[in-house]
């Protein structure tokens, strides 16, 4: 992937789940990369961590999102734990459910732990379905 080739989409550490568009211009159209996006992270929705009823999105695992122009997706996410029991099949199920995506040619995930995860990386609506306010 090049970087004059890619248009990054990506979740603001900063921000939980704020998804944005930035970066260097993308070969793909404006409303197809913002579609392909909406449908990427809806997909990245139905999966959910088997210990908290809460998807992975708001959960806050999802670090970061890349989208190259020939709609090959890379995702950097990590996990609750380092030593959370489905370490080893959370990418796996990440990348099919992506996959699935109308668009989606290809996807990479790379599991990460910097920076940890903390709970203060849930969005609003997983702290409300896990009880915390």
């Amino acid at each position: 992937m090049t970087e004059t080739a890619t248009a990054p989409t990506t979740t603001d550490p900063q921000a939980p789940n704020a998804a944005e568009l930035s970066g260097p211009t993308s070969a793909i159209p404006a409303e197809e990369l913002e579609q392909l996006t909406e449908d990427i992270i809806a997909a990245l929705k139905t999966v959910y961590d088997p210990e908290i009823p809460v998807d992975i999105y708001e959960l806050g695992l999802i670090y970061k999102v890349d989208i190259d122009d020939n709609r090959k997706v890379s995702i950097h996410m990590t996990l609750t734990a380092p030593g959370c029991p489905v370490a080893g099949e959370m990418p796996g199920w990440v990348e099919n459910a992506v996959a699935t995506a109308p668009g989606v040619q290809d996807v990479q995930v790379e599991m990460v732990f910097d920076p940890p995860w903390t709970p203060e990386r849930m969005s609003e609506e997983a702290q409300v379905a896990i009880g915390w306010f």
